[in-house]
C-alpha cells in the first residue's frame, strides 16, 4: 500500500477505535408532569395542625378540621381547589391554583386567603416518585425566608401536606403545618363548592 494511503488507512481506524471506546447515553425523554395533580380532585377532609409561633422557638400548635374541594382545569394542567375550615376569628377560607408550566415541565402553586384577598408569591417544584416539593422566597415578620411545600403519602383515598420555613438559606428547616387528607368522594370539572368544614 503506498505511503500516503497506508497513513490515511491508519487515521481512519484509529478514528473508528477511538469512536468505539465513547461512552453511550441513553437518550430518556423528559417527564411529562401536567398530571400530577389529577389524584386530588374531589372532595377531602382533613386534620391539620399549625405552630402558632413560626421561627421564634415557639412549641404550640393548634389543631383544626376542615374540608377541602379540587377540581380539574385544562385537562389537568391547572387545578383550583377550595378549602375551609374554623379560624381564630371564624371561618377560614383558603384557595390555591395549582399550574402546570409544559416547558419547564413544572408546577407553581398560588395560594391566598378570603381574609386578605390577594395572590401570594407561587411554590414552583415538581413531583418524582410520587412526591412533589416546592419552593418560594417570601418575607416573614420582616425577614426573608424559605419556604418549603410537600405533598407526600398519596394513596386514593388519603394524603398528607407540609409547609416548613427556614431562615438560615435552607441549612435547617421548622414543620409550622401539618395536614392529614382523607377523600370524601370523587369530584367532577363543575364542583367547586367547599362543603363546611368538620365539626
Amino acid at each position: 500500500m503506498p505511503a500516503p494511503l497506508s497513513r490515511i488507512f491508519l487515521l481512519v481506524c484509529g478514528l473508528l477505535v477511538a469512536g468505539s471506546s465513547a461512552p453511550v447515553f441513553a437518550q430518556s425523554s423528559p417527564r411529562d408532569g401536567q398530571h400530577d395533580f389529577d389524584w386530588l380532585v374531589g372532595t377531602w377532609r382533613f386534620h391539620r395542625t399549625r405552630l402558632l409561633h413560626p421561627l421564634t422557638g415557639s412549641t404550640t400548635w393548634v389543631e383544626v378540621e376542615g374540608s377541602l374541594v379540587n377540581s380539574k382545569i385544562w385537562d389537568g394542567r391547572a387545578s383550583l381547589d377550595e378549602s375551609v375550615a374554623p379560624g381564630p376569628t371564624g371561618r377560614a377560607e383558603g384557595l390555591t391554583l395549582n399550574l402546570y408550566n409544559p416547558q419547564a415541565r413544572q408546577w407553581s402553586l398560588y395560594s391566598a386567603t378570603s381574609r386578605n384577598g390577594t395572590i401570594g408569591v407561587p411554590s414552583i417544584g415538581e413531583f418524582r416518585n410520587g412526591r412533589g416539593e416546592f419552593f418560594n422566597q417570601e418575607l416573614f415578620d420582616g425577614r426573608a425566608i424559605l419556604v418549603r411545600q410537600i405533598w407526600s403519602e398519596i394513596t386514593p383515598t388519603s394524603a398528607r401536606f407540609e409547609q416548613a420555613f427556614s431562615d438560615d438559606g435552607g441549612k435547617t428547616w421548622e414543620v409550622n403545618w401539618v395536614s392529614v387528607f382523607t377523600r370524601v368522594s370523587e369530584g367532577s370539572a363543575g364542583s367547586r363548592s367547599a362543603p363546611p368544614p368538620a365539626r
